[in-house]
């Protein structure tokens, strides 16, 4: 195809919204409603994934030795701990730093049940907390540990917690909520496929006696479908890039309006940057193909040309 071409095809592409203006007008709404939605959930779905994560990654071992374990054992049994592959960090919590945390999580209100008790008649024994990549593997890992206790003859380590029972439905929760989210996401999508391109086939089904002249002056199919495909490229475009604008400013109010309380829980939205950018990739390829793809097809199935 010549440039001149494809340029005249542009032309006419662009003047056939000016010219249509109503259908075209309800084509945009119809797509924007769609996409609209469709933005909605996605960035709902992303924000339910990304605080699964947070709610995992809190997940921790908490590793408790015997109260006389000397130094060098100490020091042994973290640098084999550290060696398991899927352990990302361990840190050993002294027993002066055991009951500071504990005087902590008790709060002033039950702080008479630590009277009494200071560093040198500490009962707590020394601890680590054992960090992995992925907190999936907790149980596993959690196992290994055990390993290396049952492997040591004095038997160092009393107890091995990880939330036992606990992690397992939390992972089970959370995998169920990611799935839910993923099927939402990709059946929103498929509705708002055939709904924008059933409302571009009405438009182009209106407009079937135009395509009529065009065959009975002499046009070819390709000279023809050229003008219907650059118009539904531009109508998708135009209102998914509308569509980008609007979900991503709610999408900025929603965080300002939530970063103070989720904060406080110990969450967070995801950032704008990275959510802002896969939403408006996301929408925009979407809505400009769906508007090609109803063009296309509707000119070929519907108008047989």
């Amino acid at each position: 195809m010549k440039f001149s071409t494809l340029l005249r095809h542009m032309r006419e592409g662009a003047k056939n919204i000016i010219r249509n203006g109503w259908m075209s007008f309800a084509s945009m709404s119809s797509i924007f409603i769609s996409l609209f939605i469709l933005g909605i959930f996605v960035l709902l779905a992303m924000n339910v994934n990304h605080m699964a994560d947070q709610i995992e990654s809190k997940v921790q071992i908490k590793v408790y030795l015997q109260t006389n374990v000397e130094e060098a054992k100490v020091t042994e049994i973290q640098n084999k701990i550290g060696n398991i592959t899927e352990v990302s960090k361990v840190t050993v919590v002294s027993k002066e730093e055991g009951l500071q945390q504990l005087k902590e999580a008790m709060g002033e209100e039950n702080s008479d049940w630590l009277e009494g008790y200071n560093n040198e008649n500490n009962p707590l024994p020394i601890s680590y907390v054992v960090e992995v990549y992925d907190p999936q593997t907790v149980e596993a890992v959690a196992a290994q540990i055990q390993s290396i206790n049952q492997a040591d003859e004095t038997l160092p380590i009393t107890k091995v917690k990880y939330g036992e029972g606990y992690v397992q439905q939390l992972f089970k929760i959370t995998n169920a909520v990611r799935n839910i989210g993923f099927v939402i996401v990709i059946g929103l999508g498929v509705t708002a496929m055939f709904l924008i391109s059933n409302t571009i086939k009405m438009t182009i089904i209106n407009r079937r006696r135009e395509i009529g002249i065009m065959k009975l002056v002499g046009a070819t199919n390709a000279f023809i479908r050229w003008p219907f495909f650059i118009e539904g490229a531009l109508i998708g475009f135009i209102s998914s890039v509308i569509t980008t604008v609007l979900v991503l400013v709610c999408y900025g109010q929603v965080i300002e309006l939530t970063q103070l309380d989720l904060s406080l829980m110990m969450f967070s939205l995801v950032p704008m940057k990275e959510a802002g950018m896969m939403t408006a990739l996301l929408i925009i390829v979407i809505g400009t193909l769906i508007g090609i793809w109803g063009s296309t097809i509707s000119v070929r199935k519907y108008l047989k040309v």
